[in-house]
């Protein structure tokens, strides 16, 4: 059953009452935190609608999604997961405080009664149903959900089973509200035949327009002056487009790690050690998992999987082979045993000729050539060469040579003439296959030899002396700057890649090329003023030092801040401008064309509908569209500045579609729209609660 398999009793006791004491102190967590006298101020992560979540609080979350975590894995969550489950806590808050709160407000509830018949009434919940139908008869026992439950009344309340069950009873209350609230929603939507009748329009009016546009970049930027007062005034007009969480900028230098030739030196000498005791060595796989710094440390390959660094001439049961050194490890590794294997592999080069088409004189006409080719190779040409020359698949590069393949991996009619193959050398005839003809050459006939390998890798890692090095420069950096001015200029002197960070959120977890930076950032919101220089960081592999060069606290970005941003549309506004001022005069649209300049062109359109968002020249333009629309048959705009450029429009001629008697199509269209957007409620709510996340000063 999917849903009861999941009650394993595998747990120790231990596990089990952290599991209980996790859950039952979140469902508690009402009592304990928020408004509590124990909890000052200090400990608050956040606000969600009109409630104070405090650390106590949200910790019993991430308690409760530590322990669903190993109730699912039997593995506590790793240091890298706990970010995720912290994330799936505060969503839960979020459902809890600002979700949950709606449904009262419209009278949304759900009764035990209810509840009980979606365990076992007429209307089950799908996982129930699913978990306990009998495979057999593909019926819903109800006897077998009543079974289960008076079995688990007779388990401890700290078993595994029970609290699963818990879990999954206490889920089924808020998910069938979520439902009602989101049905309750999907009904609201509602479209008048009024509104149909004008959607219709839109899809079917149809306007033959003549216009002349003006592109913006007719007028030289440096044309353009664009004003403070004209920077203003945009920016107060769209303000709403620069709403913004709190944010942080910085500049940081890296100071990597790096191993040196001594360390090289040390983990060399360490496998040379390991290869003598791995020759030695009676059980290799033992001692190869034992000593390896890498996965599947002891394998089974054959001729085709064989690693690169394994010889096919050094196969030999006792063979040690390396020290190898590839990038930043060394490898050893040992012939354990060899065996005959069930897959087959073989090694060949080939060249490809294919047909044009698939006529029968096409394919005659590429057989022909390829059996020319092979003449001549009989004959003493190189087959590498002639491969290069006319292979035309992607191994004439390197002169036609496939490698060692397995059963399978070629098409049945070359695998089969390589397969059949008693000896090496060339082919009598060539083979066709569905991708053409082929010319081969077996280098290696079949074999099915497969051998076990025990592989030791160790991994060139830094010393200590390496890393107090590299942290003895970023702490020599860190304490010899004082501020931003001084930041820069340093980093430029040592050489050192100078790296920004701009619009650093409270929760992310990376900086530009910073993987885990989260202490980078805590430090940006916790104790960083503009200026500040950091402390070093230690992440891992590399040490960082930054200083923070700018602040955006949650609300409006400054005039300042976007001014760069807007820059280019307030430009455009003020070539607008000028460009509707030089079409001022009168005459035909082809007139003010000529007398504008070569920039200046005359469209026409004879299908334009009233829903389109863009019109051939000006690009994506919804206003023009509508400006079209606007005029009456023969009547000529006054020039108006769009999204890309100038545009002056001619209506030629407007014809609206006929009335029909029923618009129902439409309607249908709307309302399947209006539903959809139903169900983005949930983000909606959560944009109008007045959230405040301030996990960021304790993770």
């Amino acid at each position: 059953m999917a849903l009861i398999g999941t009650l394993r009793n595998r747990m120790g006791t231990w596990v089990v009452v952290f599991v209980f004491v996790a859950i039952a102190s979140f469902v508690l967590s009402d009592l304990l935190g928020n408004n509590s006298v124990l909890f000052g101020n200090d400990n608050v992560v956040g606000e969600i609608g009109n409630h104070t979540v405090t650390l106590e609080e949200f910790q019993n979350a991430v308690k409760e999604r530590e322990a669903n975590y190993f109730l699912n894995t039997n593995r506590e969550a790793t240091e890298n997961e706990m970010p995720g489950l912290r994330q799936q806590a505060w969503d839960l808050l979020i459902a809890k405080y600002a979700i949950q709160t709606e449904y009262s407000k419209v009278g949304i509830e759900v009764p035990t009664d209810e509840v009980t018949d979606m365990l076992w009434g007429k209307n089950v919940d799908a996982g129930v149903k699913q978990a306990f139908t009998n495979p057999e008869t593909g019926a819903f026992e109800k006897d077998r959900v009543l079974a289960y439950m008076n079995q688990l009344k007779t388990m401890p309340e700290t078993s595994e089973p029970r609290i699963r069950w818990e879990l999954f009873q206490r889920d089924l209350r808020p998910s069938r509200e979520r439902i009602k609230y989101e049905n309750l929603l999907v009904k609201t939507a509602y479209v008048t035949a009024a509104e149909a009748e004008r959607d219709y329009h839109l899809q079917n009016d149809v306007a033959e327009v003549k216009y002349l546009y003006v592109p913006y970049f007719a007028i030289s930027d440096s044309a353009a002056t664009v004003s403070d007062s004209d920077l203003k005034a945009y920016y107060n007009k769209n303000k709403e487009r620069y709403k913004t969480e709190q944010s942080r900028d910085i500049k940081y230098v890296r100071f990597p790690v790096v191993a040196s030739a001594d360390d090289t030196a040390s983990v060399q000498e360490e496998i040379r050690r390991l290869k003598v005791d791995l020759q030695a060595a009676q059980d290799d796989s033992t001692f190869a998992v034992i000593n390896s710094d890498n996965a599947g440390a002891y394998e089974k390959y054959t001729s085709a999987t064989l690693p690169a660094f394994v010889p096919k001439d050094s196969l030999f049961v006792g063979n040690v082979i390396g020290p190898i050194q590839m990038g930043p490890k060394f490898t050893i590794a040992k012939v354990s045993k060899m065996v005959k294997d069930t897959v087959f592999s073989a090694k060949a080069s080939h060249i490809l000729i294919k047909w044009d088409d698939d006529t029968d004189v096409a394919k005659k006409a590429a057989k022909e050539k390829a059996r020319g080719i092979l003449k001549e190779i009989k004959a003493g040409a190189s087959f590498a060469a002639k491969a290069s020359e006319h292979g035309t698949d992607g191994t004439a590069s390197r002169g036609g040579d496939l490698g060692w393949f397995s059963t399978g991996q070629m098409v049945k009619p070359f695998e089969k003439a390589v397969f059949d193959a008693t000896r090496t050398g060339i082919l009598n005839d060539v083979v066709e296959t569905e991708f053409g003809y082929h010319i081969i050459d077996v280098t290696n006939t079949k074999e099915n030899n497969a051998y076990y390998i025990s592989v030791i890798e160790r991994t060139i890692t830094a010393g200590d002396a390496s890393i107090n090095e590299a942290l003895r420069k970023a702490e020599s950096f860190a304490g010899s700057v004082t501020n931003e001015a001084d930041f820069t200029e340093n980093a430029g002197q040592e050489g050192l890649s100078l790296l920004e960070g701009k619009n650093i959120g409270t929760s992310d977890m990376r900086i530009g090329v910073l993987g885990d930076a989260r202490q980078v950032v805590m430090w940006l919101f916790r104790e960083a003023e503009k200026g500040k220089i950091s402390e070093v960081f230690d992440l891992q592999d590399e040490y960082v030092v930054a200083v923070m060069t700018g602040e955006v606290e949650k609300g409006y970005k400054s005039l300042d801040a976007v001014k760069d941003e807007i820059t280019p549309a307030v430009r455009n506004e003020v070539k607008g401008r000028m460009i509707i001022e030089k079409l001022s005069g009168q005459g035909s649209l082809e007139d003010l064309a000529k007398g504008f300049g070569n920039d200046a062109s005359v469209y026409s359109s004879s299908d334009l509908k009233m829903n389109s968002n863009s019109i051939q020249g000006a690009g994506f333009d919804p206003q023009v569209v509508g400006l079209a629309f606007s005029l009456d048959n023969g009547k000529r705009s006054s020039p108006f500045a769009g999204e890309n450029g100038v545009v002056v429009i001619e209506m030629q001629n407007k014809t609206i579609a006929p009335a029909v008697g029923d618009y129902a199509v439409y309607k249908a269209q709307l309302e399947q729209s209006a539903r959809n957007r139903s169900f983005n409620i949930a983000e909606a709510i959560k944009d109008k609660a007045g959230i405040e996340d301030k996990r960021y000063k304790f993770y």
